[in-house]
């Protein structure tokens, strides 16, 4: 038997072709909503890692210090607070040892007086320059960081540059001011050469580490001057007679407490300014990371390292004069001797008392660790 069109077989055929119709708009509706299911998990995974404040790991230095976040999108080196501070000050303590050192030098009479006083004023001079020039270059380059030019090759051109300009200008001031002899382009020379190598200082990668090396620095340097006003009640204190060897062992025992104060100084100032620092960070973004132990123990021991490095400097580049001033007699060789050995020393006590200090400053500051059976458990997933 054939199917007629008005038979009751047509009219099932008739009857089941919307059900087929409705079969890929099914298909469609299922696809669309698991497509929404995907996309709101995924939203609310970004969500979740927001909250948590996880930075990726590469955002982080080798100090520990951490980027700060730049406003308009990206990471952005670690900035210093009070570059601008720190500039003027170091600036301030520069010209301020260049007057102290000529005012000494005009005043002796001329020939081997000036040429003794210039050789012991040199250590002061070589030591300021080296902070005025990590410090200016510091503020140089935290404004190319805050312009958005954060590439590490320009930022250590830029310091050099600004160290140099500072070197420069110590020198013109020193050739200006400064009878005009030997003695003189010496002692400039060897000042631009410190201020340079202290702006390829502040050409590393962490602001707030070289920042709180120069701000320890330079309150080492200043304590150092104040701390001159005690020697003589310290020497008395210490049994500084008429002997000879009671006079060099109250030297040494003066020279120690020197010494450790001031790496007790520079230790403190570090741990300060990197504290200062991290709650700066923690205003501007709450997710930013804390300084870690080595930019502590760096900072801290930066100052001993600075005076090391100062005293490379003035033995290099100021050899001449040291010579000319140890061959004007026996005493004065002597005398140049001991107080290049004492500097060194000082420099070494200031390095390990100074990392020393930040350190168990900052171990202060660390909570009580977890213990294992402390751990949080981990909440069930809701469905």
């Amino acid at each position: 038997m054939t199917k007629q069109p008005g038979s009751s077989a047509a009219a099932e055929s008739d009857r089941s072709a919307p059900a087929g119709d409705a079969v890929p708009e099914t298909t469609d509706a299922v696809g669309e909503t698991a497509a929404e299911a995907q996309d709101a998990a995924g939203d609310t995974a970004a969500e979740a890692q927001d909250a948590t404040g996880a930075a990726p790991a590469d955002e982080t230095d080798a100090t520990g210090a951490g980027p700060s976040v730049d406003p308009r999108g990206g990471t952005a080196l670690p900035l210093a607070p009070g570059a601008p501070v720190l500039a003027l000050l170091a600036l301030g303590w520069l010209a301020a040892m260049l007057w102290s050192t000529r005012e000494v030098i005009s005043s002796a009479a001329a020939g081997l007086t000036a040429i003794s006083l210039s050789a012991f004023a040199l250590p002061g001079v070589i030591s300021a320059a080296l902070v005025a020039g990590a410090g200016f270059a510091l503020f140089g380059v935290d404004l190319l960081a805050r312009r958005g030019s954060e590439r590490v090759t320009l930022r250590f051109v830029a310091a050099i540059g600004t160290g140099l300009l500072v070197g420069l200008a110590a020198a013109f001031a020193i050739n200006l001011t400064y009878a005009d002899n030997a003695t003189t382009n010496v002692i400039a020379a060897t000042t631009a050469a410190a201020a340079t190598v202290g702006g390829a200082v502040a050409g590393a990668r962490s602001g707030s580490v070289v920042g709180a090396v120069v701000a320890a620095a330079l309150g080492t340097l200043i304590f150092v001057v104040a701390f001159s006003r005690a020697r003589d009640p310290l020497f008395d204190l210490f049994g500084g007679g008429d002997g000879q060897e009671s006079l060099l062992s109250a030297a040494k025992w003066v020279s120690r407490t020197e010494s450790l104060l001031a790496g007790l100084v520079a230790g403190l100032l570090a741990f300060g300014y990197l504290t200062l620092a991290r709650r700066r960070a923690a205003r501007l973004d709450a997710a930013a990371p804390a300084p870690r132990w080595p930019a502590y123990l760096l900072a801290g021991a930066g100052p001993g390292l600075l005076l090391i490095v100062a005293e490379v400097i003035i033995r290099v580049g100021g050899r001449s004069l040291l010579d000319l001033a140890g061959a004007l007699s026996e005493a004065d060789a002597v005398a140049q001797t001991s107080l290049g050995t004492s500097r060194i020393d000082n420099a070494i006590w200031v390095l390990f008392v100074g990392a020393l200090t930040a350190m168990i400053a900052f171990g202060r500051t660390l909570g009580p660790a977890h213990a294992d059976d402390d751990e949080p458990v981990e909440a069930a997933p809701t469905r």
